[in-house]
């Protein structure tokens, strides 16, 4: 059974959503508060983290951070009333992999969280065929989630490493932005659109030590994960 860190203070929404999401045969633990939930996440492995943006104590932002920097391989979606745009383009800058806003059908979140495992899943699944790639100056380690290179490290998130595995093996080809979100976020909407562009922000961030490695975006046609040295 998949573990679900379920984060939410309105106990009777929560209870019912428990309850669903058990039918499914999720295990699902139930906290009330942020710190309780930063708690109970130190000391279990979850797969998945459902987390309430306005919580007391700690809200769902803050929570997030911590849970990244405690374990950024664990994915999250946060559950919200409000509906400012401000409020998603921070939750996507933390690496949300969805953003539901209330009220909302049980069966969307069951579905949105299906898929979130799916890639989850996935990337282990990829990681597990090849333990290092290299990439220009830079090497992938593929299980560990790490890019390296002579003078740093960087850890990633596992859809920062879904999306640099899509892109590495698809390198020095036009990719329309469609097929992109369709392989990495199993859709093509607006939110998982503005999702890709902070993701790809952050890989441009991670390469920009070696010149020769360039993520292009080309005007209304997709984007281009270019290596110059590579040879083909």
């Amino acid at each position: 059974m998949k573990k679900i860190l379920l984060a939410e203070d309105d106990a009777d929404f929560a209870q019912v959503l428990k309850q669903y999401l058990e039918l499914f045969d999720f295990d699902v633990h139930w906290v009330q508060d942020g710190e309780e939930a930063f708690s109970a996440f130190q000391r279990t492995d979850f797969q998945c983290c459902i987390l309430d943006v306005m919580m007391p104590k700690m809200d769902g932002f803050t929570l997030a951070e911590k849970i990244v920097n405690h374990n950024p391989e664990v994915p999250f979606l946060f559950l919200t009333a409000k509906k400012l745009k401000e409020d998603k383009i921070r939750g996507l800058k933390l690496g949300a992999d969805d953003y539901i806003v209330k009220p909302f059908e049980a069966d969307e979140l069951v579905l949105r969280i299906q898929n979130i495992l799916k890639r989850s899943e996935k990337t282990i699944s990829i990681a597990t065929q090849k333990t290092e790639i290299q990439i220009g100056m830079f090497t992938f380690d593929t299980q560990r989630l790490q890019l390296k290179s002579t003078d740093s490290l960087q850890q990633l998130t596992e859809k920062e490493a879904s999306l640099l595995l899509f892109l590495f093996e698809h390198k020095n080809q036009l990719l329309k932005r469609e097929v992109i979100l369709k392989a990495i976020w199993d859709t093509d909407d607006f939110f998982s659109g503005r999702s890709m562009d902070v993701f790809i922000s952050r890989l441009r961030k991670y390469f920009k030590e070696d010149s020769s490695i360039l993520i292009e975006s080309k005007r209304n046609l997709g984007l281009e994960f270019r290596i110059m040295s590579y040879e083909l």
